[in-house]
C-alpha cells in the first residue's frame, strides 16, 4: 500500500498484520481518485470505516484541507496515527474512535459539514444501506457534496439512496466504486 499521487506520492503506508482488515487496494484507490480528479483539493473530507487511513491520507496528499477519520478498531487507530505521522499530515487530521453511526450523530451535533465523504465498510454486512439511512437523516454535508462508497458487487446500493444521486459506478473485480452527489433532484 502506497500513496499514489500528491505531496506524499510513493510513500509506503503501514498495513495490518493478518487478515483482520481489508485495506483498499492501490488499483481501486487509483480508480477512485482518477474519477474524483480535482474534487479533492481544498475540501473537508470524512473517511468512514477508515481502516488504515489509506483513502483519507490519499485525499490529504492530493490537497484536501482536512480529513476526519472514523474507526473503532484499536489496531486500525494505531495504524492511522502512524501513517499520518510518517506522511506529515497529523496537523490536518482528526481521528475519532467511534462506531460510524455514532460519529455521524456527533458531527451533526457539532454542525460539521463535509465536501467529500469516503466510505469503505466491511463487505456484505449491510453497512452500506444503514450508513446511507443515517447520512440521509443527519445532514453533515451540503448540496453538491460527494459520497464515495466502496462495496462488494454482492451488496449493491439500495434502490432508494435518499438525498444522494448515483453519478457513476465502476466495477473492479469484486469491488464496486459508487460515486454519489447530494442535493440533486431525485
Amino acid at each position: 500500500m502506497r500513496i499514489i499521487s500528491g505531496t506524499s506520492r510513493g510513500r509506503k503506508l503501514t498495513t495490518p498484520k493478518g487478515h483482520t482488515m481489508r485495506p483498499t487496494s492501490d488499483r481501486v484507490k487509483e480508480s477512485i481518485f482518477n474519477i474524483l480528479g480535482d474534487e479533492v483539493e481544498g475540501k473537508m473530507v470524512l473517511d468512514l470505516f477508515a481502516g488504515t487511513g489509506n483513502l483519507g491520507i490519499e485525499a490529504l496528499s492530493r490537497g484536501a484541507k482536512r480529513t476526519c477519520f472514523v474507526e473503532k478498531a484499536n489496531e486500525a487507530l494505531r495504524i492511522i496515527k502512524k501513517n499520518l505521522l510518517q506522511c506529515g499530515f497529523s496537523g490536518q487530521a482528526e481521528i475519532f474512535s467511534k462506531e460510524v453511526n455514532r460519529a455521524i450523530s456527533m458531527f451533526k451535533a457539532r454542525n460539521e459539514s463535509f465536501d467529500l465523504i469516503l466510505m469503505d465498510p466491511p463487505y456484505e454486512k449491510e453497512w452500506v444501506e444503514r450508513t446511507l439511512v443515517k447520512l440521509n437523516n443527519h445532514n453533515i454535508y451540503h448540496e453538491g457534496s460527494i459520497l464515495v462508497i466502496e462495496h462488494s458487487r454482492r451488496e449493491p446500493l439500495p434502490q432508494n439512496t435518499g438525498r444522494w444521486t448515483v453519478m457513476k459506478q465502476r466495477m473492479i473485480g469484486d469491488t464496486i466504486i459508487s460515486i454519489l452527489q447530494a442535493g440533486i433532484s431525485q
